[in-house]
């Protein structure tokens, strides 16, 4: 595979000085593995360490900054649920990157630029290569522009919440049947899929939930469901 390096800059809105460091951000150990002939000279697993670090830093920057009022634990729990793997996740497949990975044959057919754990391995080398490359601005200003958005609603992030565990041990605890997860919509290019699932309890659909991965579409739904199974539930005055 060819990266298509220009492309990939217009994505991140940045020029990279050394191109080799973003290459190395998109290469799976996989790829070095099972393909000959590297261009980036390693693969990401250094940058995404540094990368963690440097994300932390930066989303408790603009945590600090945003909320004066909020006490240290706040803090640390908002900024854990913005770094959590399906945040991430969903973060690279907003920004479009999953295209431009370098993977082995075996992950190639294992979807593996769906997955998850890639994606957020990838994006937060990524940011460890504009730091690299750019500095700490070029960093921030990506940070900023994926999370900004989240940082300020966070009574509406689902992401990083295991929406569904909560959704099971509510239902058992008011003696109603456990859900069932049903895909009712799938739709876009393989890059930047979109699924829709509703929830089922019973005999009756509760609500539904849209995300980029089944995953996410999935907590979603389930986190619907608490909000209306709480409301419902709720003592009359």
């Amino acid at each position: 595979m060819t990266i298509k390096i220009q492309q990939l800059e217009q994505l991140l809105a940045y020029t990279f000085a050394d191109q080799r460091i973003l290459v190395q951000a998109l290469t799976h150990p996989s790829y070095l593995h099972e393909i000959s002939g590297n261009p980036g000279g390693g693969d990401y697993q250094r940058l995404e360490f540094l990368g963690d670090a440097i994300l932390g830093f930066l989303l408790a920057e603009m945590l600090y900054e945003r909320y004066p009022d909020w006490d240290e634990g706040s803090l640390s729990q908002l900024r854990s649920r913005l770094a959590g793997q399906d945040i991430l996740a969903d973060r690279a497949r907003t920004l479009g990157i999953g295209t431009f990975f370098l993977l082995g044959r075996g992950e190639e057919q294992t979807a593996g630029r769906e997955k998850d754990s890639i994606l957020a391995d990838v994006l937060e080398a990524l940011i460890a290569a504009l730091y690299r490359d750019g500095g700490l601005q070029a960093a921030r200003t990506l940070v900023v522009r994926l999370f900004e958005k989240l940082a300020g609603a966070p009574e509406s992030l689902v992401l990083g919440r295991d929406a569904k565990s909560e959704l099971q041990e509510y239902l058992s605890s008011h003696g109603r049947p456990q859900p069932v997860y049903q895909l009712t919509d799938e739709s876009g290019p393989p890059h930047n899929r979109s699924f829709t699932f509703q929830i089922v309890v019973g005999d009756s659909i509760i609500a539904v939930g849209h995300g980029k991965s089944k995953k996410i579409a999935q907590q979603a739904a389930a986190a619907e469901s608490l909000s209306v199974f709480q409301v419902h539930d709720r003592p009359r005055a």
